[in-house]
């Protein structure tokens, strides 16, 4: 097992959304939110939005099951980049690809962050545990 890189990325980034799940109930709003939060933007199109919703439910997942309640997500923006910032309070664990799992048996979710996202990484406050990712947006 490894884990991801762990540097504090973006510290200029400005955030332009920001849901808090308790529960998996939650995940269908936070898709939706994604979603109309990058209208206009060069990722919505459907491989732009598939990719977008896809990392933002699997570490927003990830967070409710493996980590500690409540669970923020933060959509931030750079000039060029949008970054999902996916926060628990869970100071003990950290992310890492479960390389043993079978398919099928769960245990990818970092492997599609990994796919899917430009960059991405983890790091801890004094109080939050974070996974980010990145996603390029092309000037047009």
């Amino acid at each position: 097992m490894t884990s991801p890189p762990t540097p504090v990325p973006y510290p200029e980034a400005i955030e332009i959304r920001r849901w808090t799940l308790d529960d998996v109930g939650g995940l269908r709003h936070l898709r939706a939110g994604l979603r109309a939060a990058v209208a206009g933007t060069s990722l919505d199109t459907e491989d732009g939005l598939d990719r977008l919703t896809v990392v933002g439910t699997e570490l927003a997942t990830n967070a409710l099951r493996h980590g500690s309640p409540p669970t923020v997500i933060r959509l931030l923006r750079e000039p060029g980049l949008l970054i999902l910032d996916v926060a628990d309070h869970d100071l003990t664990g950290e992310p890492h690809f479960d390389l043993t799992r079978p398919v099928g048996l769960g245990g990818l979710g970092l492997r599609l962050v990994k796919t899917f996202a430009t960059n991405f990484g983890w790091h801890r406050t004094t109080n939050t545990k974070h996974i980010w990712a990145t996603f390029d947006l092309v000037r047009g």
